[in-house]
């Protein structure tokens, strides 16, 4: 028995897969004729399929672009582009006979041929680049459709013969079959396409050694791209871990060169059946997202489904990565609401609950990027985000997820007398109080404690609850931000004479005055409001006279400019101050008058009264010396 030296030839180049595939029609002719001998009807020791005699002949093993290796990576292709191209295109006409003449499986045999007639023009365009012969991705996919082809004959002879195997063996190979056909013409269709068979040929531009090296580190990031998307799924894996490698030593490479195909081939990483492609495909795009730069383009591409998949039901690793990734895209509003609409709160909360550190903070943190934006709150609170992150408050892991925790409630409580209630009624003021006891209180547990105050807690409870001593504390200790919220929280609660007399008495008059000085302007604003408030108070009005700064840093508020939005409560304050002469001496020393004819002419409410009750001052004043 012999077969064909031009079929075995290129078998031989085209791998493993289709060595042994051969090997097995050598050994069903082989069987065949010696059937055919012990009938008496002994032949010409040849085998026919169609036009094309198939001879017998040795051949070593190779491995295909499509066969996943035992260990380490595949062997390159022997030979150049060229032969292997010539090879692939001789194995065409012989696969091309075998499908026609199989018998039975007739539409399953039909669609393969369609696909085995696609496959010259496939090859002629990919021939046709003129850097294809300087490629190795292109001798692994010729090595690899070589393979291919030689499966097809082989199968198409064994449907010609008594069968070997049940039917449905025979259905599961032709439908493997089939799926490596479309996986070749996918394949070259997608190397033309991403450019890569140029890029891997492209000198660098400058001779310098820094260029050149410039040059070829683009040239690896280019090629691993288009190897996520060729190929078997070791191979892809293979590349996820170069491009992990090239993240971490030249992410501005990386992103320069990839594109939306790349992005779409991680995406669908993300499914894969190993768990540990899913892991670092996961990895891979929580770069991406960090980097600032893709997301966009991560969430177009369809990242956000498989991204919460990973959330609820990853390995540890998976999951982690998947939760960084959310938190990083739910900094968007477009893209928070696209969590919400995908059924992705469910999951965030479950890990606020059950997951490590890592996880738990990243959670709360996309949480807190989804409660900024009004119209998903109330889907939140339906899931039961406002216990979960009082729970947080009272027992997170790490001081970063309590402190997202406290921003989360600070959205939640902004505009909502419904969700205060719901904060209230689940304990969360005496949470938000216990979190301000640290040395450095948070600003935005201060922000939630501001918005409780106002409707949801009745003055008596403010009182027993310790809330005052807590706004005094963030006053004395609190960054900026946090003093200012204490003082929007301290114009909140003073809606009564008694409650102004007991904020007084705490301690917060001088304290207001001193954040009069701060460089924020809104940090001002709020101050004076708060100190305009109190003044009512005969007693809080002795305790602005006595401090030394009080007159000083009201009059720096009277500074006319459009940014300054406190002229009107430090005009305000000022005249109430008026009826001391002392402090109408200080006003005056401090440039009051100047700065009032210009709040007048601007017609600021106050401005022109207490401008007249200064000068009537320094009047009499000038007579008195006189």
């Amino acid at each position: 028995m012999v077969i064909s030296v031009s079929l075995i030839a290129a078998a031989a180049a085209a791998g493993g897969g289709a060595a042994i595939l051969l090997g097995a029609l050598a050994i069903g002719v082989a069987s065949r004729r010696g059937r055919a001998a012990a009938a008496g009807g002994g032949g010409e020791g040849e085998e026919r399929i169609g036009d094309h005699e198939v001879r017998c002949c040795s051949f070593d093993r190779g491995m295909s672009l499509h066969c996943c290796p035992a260990a380490g990576d595949p062997p390159a292709p022997a030979g150049t582009a060229e032969e292997l191209l010539e090879r692939a295109r001789s194995l065409v006409p012989a696969a091309l006979d075998a499908a026609r003449a199989a018998t039975g499986f007739g539409g399953r045999w039909k669609a393969i041929a369609a696909r085995l007639e696609r496959v010259p023009p496939c090859l002629s365009d990919l021939s046709s680049h003129p850097c294809f012969s300087k490629n190795s991705l292109c001798r692994e996919l010729l090595q690899s459709v070589a393979a291919t082809l030689a499966e097809a004959a082989e199968l198409g002879a064994r449907c010609r013969e008594p069968p070997r195997a049940g039917k449905l063996q025979m259905q599961s190979d032709l439908d493997a079959l089939a799926g490596k056909l479309d996986l070749n013409l996918r394949d070259c269709a997608l190397l033309i396409k991403t450019g890569v068979l140029s890029d891997a040929t492209v000198p660098p531009v400058a001779p310098a050694a820094e260029a050149a090296a410039a040059g070829a580190a683009q040239t690896d990031v280019r090629e691993l791209l288009a190897r996520l998307q060729i190929g078997h799924a070791e191979a892809k894996h293979r590349a996820v871990d170069g491009l992990l490698d090239a993240l971490r030593e030249d992410e501005k490479s990386v992103l320069s060169a990839l594109g939306r195909g790349n992005v779409a081939a991680l995406v669908q990483l993300l499914t894969a059946t190993a768990p540990k492609i899913r892991e670092k495909a996961a990895t891979v795009l929580c770069l991406l997202a960090e980097s600032g730069s893709c997301e966009c383009l991560l969430v177009s591409e369809g990242a956000l489904p498989p991204l919460i998949r990973l959330v609820e039901s990853g390995s540890l690793v998976g999951r982690e990565k998947a939760v960084i990734t959310l938190q990083r895209l739910s900094m968007s509003p477009d893209i928070a609401r696209a969590i919400v609409g995908h059924s992705g709160v469910r999951p965030l909360i479950d890990i606020c609950q059950t997951g490590d550190s890592i996880s738990q903070s990243a959670a709360a943190g996309a949480l807190k990027n989804l409660s900024a934006v009004p119209e998903v709150r109330q889907a939140l609170a339906e899931e039961g985000i406002v216990r979960v992150m009082v729970n947080l408050l009272d027992c997170g892991v790490v001081l970063g997820c309590k402190e997202y925790a406290a921003e989360c409630l600070q959205s939640l409580t902004s505009s909502n007398d419904g969700l205060r209630r719901a904060v209230v009624s689940e304990g969360g003021l005496r949470s938000l109080l216990a979190y301000l006891d640290g040395p450095l209180p948070q600003e935005s547990a201060v922000g939630a404690l501001r918005n409780l105050v106002s409707s949801a807690i009745s003055p008596d409870s403010l009182v027993s609850l310790g809330v005052l001593p807590r706004l005094v504390h963030v006053l004395r200790e609190g960054s900026v931000g946090a003093q200012q919220a204490a003082a929007a929280a301290i114009c909140r609660v003073s809606s009564s004479s008694e409650m102004k007399r007991l904020v007084g008495e705490h301690g917060c008059m001088p304290l207001l005055v001193r954040l009069l000085e701060a460089k924020s302007n809104g940090a001002r604003e709020v101050a004076a409001q708060a100190v305009a408030s109190l003044m009512s108070c005969p007693a809080n009005a002795r305790d602005i006279k006595k401090d030394e700064k009080s007159v000083p840093n009201l009059v720096q508020l009277l500074e006319p400019s459009p940014q300054n939005t406190a002229k009107k409560y430090a005009i305000s304050c000022l005249l109430t101050l008026s009826a001391s002469k002392r402090c109408k001496k200080l006003m005056i020393s401090h440039g009051a008058i100047g700065y009032l004819k210009k709040l007048s002419e601007m017609d600021v409410a106050g401005a022109k009264k207490l401008l007249e009750k200064l000068e009537r001052g320094k009047l009499r004043n000038l007579f008195s010396r006189k």
